[in-house]
């Protein structure tokens, strides 16, 4: 058999909203060498639901989906509330399947770290989640920072300007709170806090400020911060699930010495600004080719990710976010907490001492 026959069966645990777009890619066969075979969620109806969709069975405990299909299955989806992506994943890596985890991969760094132990002692590979780094625009810069294209970088830029209100953190009783989910910088934004650290490499310090602006939560739901690089470049994120009526701007701007760019759109996925010192000929359609409309915020990346991680696992191809890669932007988003609570600007390396993430409150 050759690679281009073998194909990898995922199962998904955990059916909430972004099990959607799990759900989609895998049980549509929009990616030609993975299908999904089975799905769990703790919630009966959710289980149901998503099983009868996509043709596969459904479970409410993952161990006995195991103990079913356990030999049939090749990769697990961990799509849980966040405070739940540690201890399903550690329970789970007994089994010796791969595993892909949303973001962010834990909420606490020691239970990161558990993780990524644990899956190397089992031989078995850690995925986790960055679908923002495969979309269309982000790809270019990405080749044009490589390229050396900006020279010295003086300033990075992303900003989160979504709008989510109480009926959205109405809808689970752990949106929103310090042990299961944290707020707007966990969340919604963290891709953009991967994103930025992605571009801009290790990161020196951040000083960061919160506000719960509009929402009953536990956590935050706009929160700004500095950060200077290891480079001596500046950074700026602005966050906030506090827009009104709607979702208004997901963006990342780059300033180098021999360029600027910036793409903005609701969701990463619009170029705006592409302007170099030095210009190429490729340069002038930049602007029309490399921008895309996705149909809501998750964008088109979780498909091109997949993709990777199959391409990873059967080709031995290089790809997919791994456990410490997605460690890096958790680490970040720990300091912004912990500059937070102790009003202090936090500089790397640290220890966590204040930070409520993946702690129960009082």
């Amino acid at each position: 058999m050759t690679t281009q026959d073998t194909q990898l069966n995922f199962a998904l645990v955990g059916c909430g909203r972004i099990a959607q777009r799990h759900a989609e890619i895998l049980g549509k066969g929009e990616i030609p060498r993975a299908r999904l075979v089975a799905v769990c969620d703790v919630k009966e109806e959710r289980a149901r639901q998503f099983g009868e969709k996509y043709g596969v069975p459904w479970f409410v405990d993952y161990h006995d989906m195991m103990e079913q299909l356990g030999e049939q299955i090749d990769v697990l989806n961990i799509l849980t509330p966040s405070g739940m992506h540690a201890p399903v994943c550690l329970d789970l890596v007994s089994y010796r399947k791969h595993f892909v985890v949303e973001k962010p991969m834990a909420l606490r760094l020691e239970d990161a770290d558990a993780m990524i132990r644990a899956c190397d002692e089992a031989g078995v590979r850690l995925f986790v989640v960055k679908q923002n780094r495969y979309n269309v625009p982000v790809r270019k810069l990405r080749e044009a920072l490589e390229a050396g294209r900006f020279g010295k970088l003086a300033l990075g830029t992303v900003r989160v300007r979504w709008c989510r209100d109480q009926k959205y953190y109405d809808q689970d009783a752990w949106r929103g709170t310090w042990a299961q989910d944290g707020g707007v910088f966990t969340n919604q934004a963290s891709h953009h806090v991967d994103l930025l650290q992605w571009m801009l490499g290790p990161v020196e310090s951040v000083f960061a400020k919160s506000a719960t602006a509009f929402v009953d939560i536990e956590a935050e739901d706009t929160g700004i911060a500095v950060l200077k690089f290891a480079s001596g470049a500046l950074g700026i994120i602005e966050a906030t699930t506090a827009a009104r009526p709607k979702d208004l701007e997901g963006s990342i701007s780059l300033l180098g010495e021999r360029g600027t760019v910036e793409i903005g759109g609701f969701a990463v996925n619009k170029m705006l600004r592409w302007h170099f010192v030095e210009p190429q000929p490729a340069d002038a359609e930049i602007l029309e080719k490399y921008s895309e409309n996705p149909p809501n915020v998750y964008g088109f990346g979780h498909r091109r990710y997949l993709e990777d991680v199959v391409s990873n696992l059967i080709d031995g191809t290089p790809g997919g976010v791994d456990g410490r890669e997605g460690r890096r932007s958790l680490e970040l988003i720990t300091a912004l907490y912990e500059s937070i609570e102790t009003g202090r600007e936090i500089s790397f390396p640290f220890q966590p001492k204040h930070c409520r993430l993946g702690r129960e409150t009082a």
